[in-house]
């Protein structure tokens, strides 16, 4: 049965940023996972910049937009965003599927010499990076179609798509780094202040390990719009 009020975008689609051809690039991966120095220079910060660089696409496609990254007390992040969520289309039988972000390159960046340079003076590699260097990650979507949540180790998906109530629109990105990761460089919060100014998107960096809104000393309470997983 069709997906009531969804218009049926039956294959092909063109591809913009990732092929939906292929939902895992087990390939790509894996040769993320080999050289973790080359595609997260930075450690977990170079993670964060790959996130909040979608965050920005949307918002200069868009209206200037906002986002939260918070830094967990467990040593997880998640950036959360007020944007209109990752792109979710319905086969003819009402089932969605998502643009493969987490688990296949970005072709407008990775392995491209004139990649995007990130904040951080690093090049911009997809989100793919921070799916494939994270123990487990945490992709929330909610679009005007619809919302769902999947989970995934290590890049790969081990769980479907699992709907879930939808009242705003947005995408969250929770994420735990790879162990290396957190040994190679902790976050310093003043660096990451410094790397988190965007022209077009206003982004807060709260700190639950302090209990502070980066910047501001505002307690985590503080309302900086919708942060939920």
């Amino acid at each position: 049965m069709g997906n009531p009020g969804v218009r049926d975008s039956t294959p092909p689609w063109r591809t913009t940023t990732h092929d939906r051809a292929s939902t895992l690039d087990a390939d790509h991966l894996t040769q993320i996972r080999r050289d973790p120095a080359v595609f997260a220079p930075d450690g977990i910060q170079h993670l964060i910049l790959e996130v909040i660089a979608y965050a920005v696409d949307e918002a200069e496609s868009t209206t200037p937009g906002s986002c939260v990254v918070t830094l967990h007390g467990d040593g997880s992040v998640s950036v959360a965003d007020n944007g209109r969520g990752t792109d979710t289309l319905y086969d003819a039988d009402g089932r969605p599927i998502k643009k493969p972000v987490m688990s296949t390159r970005d072709i407008r960046f990775f392995d491209l010499r004139d990649a995007q340079i990130l904040p951080d003076g690093h090049a911009r590699r997809g989100m793919s990076v921070v799916a494939a260097l994270s123990e487990w990650l945490i992709h929330t979507n909610r679009r005007s179609n619809g919302a769902w949540t999947q989970r995934y180790e290590y890049g790969v998906p081990v769980t479907d798509l699992v709907p879930i109530d939808n009242d705003t629109s947005g995408t969250t990105v929770h994420f735990l780094p790879d162990e290396a990761l957190h040994a190679a460089a902790a976050v310093e919060a003043a660096q990451l202040r410094r790397c988190t100014t965007w022209p077009t998107l206003v982004v807060a960096d709260i700190d639950e390990r302090s209990g502070d809104l980066l910047g501001t000393g505002l307690p985590v309470e503080t309302d900086v719009g919708d942060r939920s997983q």
